[in-house]
């Protein structure tokens, strides 16, 4: 995977409304926010009964994972609707709804609607990051390859670290 200064510049086009894949990716990442607030009671204090859900969940131990849980989707929340490094948050998006899903099924077994607790609201979210994984990296693509067809060096690309 290769990552460029550029992946990290915040650009006026990535608020650019009329264009549809700004508009879901900043939803994919501003829809984070709320998630995040109800991990905590407080300040720092973590909400009792997500803790309660995550223990359920198997996941040990709960108040570790709820902060790595709370970090993770605050940075993918920050990155989406910024669109800095789209191509790898969504996917790290992606990533966050299968455990989601994953713990749902595992805490309240299989729940297709929201009023059970079913988890068709994160398999969208989840397809939805997919969605906007796909188009940063084509992007990305379309643009490495009109670089190298032109020659150009304008196009740098470093390794990630």
């Amino acid at each position: 995977m290769f990552i460029s200064p550029d992946d990290f510049r915040i650009k006026a086009e990535n608020f650019d409304l009329t264009r549809m894949e700004n508009i879901v990716r900043i939803a994919c990442g501003a829809f984070y926010l709320p998630h995040v607030a109800g991990k905590f009671a407080g300040f720092g204090v973590l909400n009792p009964p997500i803790v309660k859900f995550f223990a359920a969940a198997g996941l040990s131990p709960p108040e570790a994972w709820v902060y790595i849980a709370a970090a993770a989707e605050l940075s993918v929340a920050i990155t989406l609707t910024l669109g800095i490094c789209t191509r790898f948050a969504a996917l790290g998006s992606a990533a966050l709804m299968v455990v989601a899903v994953y713990s749902l099924q595992v805490v309240k077994g299989f729940g297709w609607t929201w009023n059970t607790g079913g988890y068709e609201y994160p398999v969208f979210w989840g397809i939805c990051s997919l969605a906007v994984a796909v188009q940063a990296w084509r992007v990305w693509l379309n643009a490495r390859q009109s670089a190298v067809q032109a020659g150009s060096g304008a196009v740098r690309i470093v390794p990630a670290t």
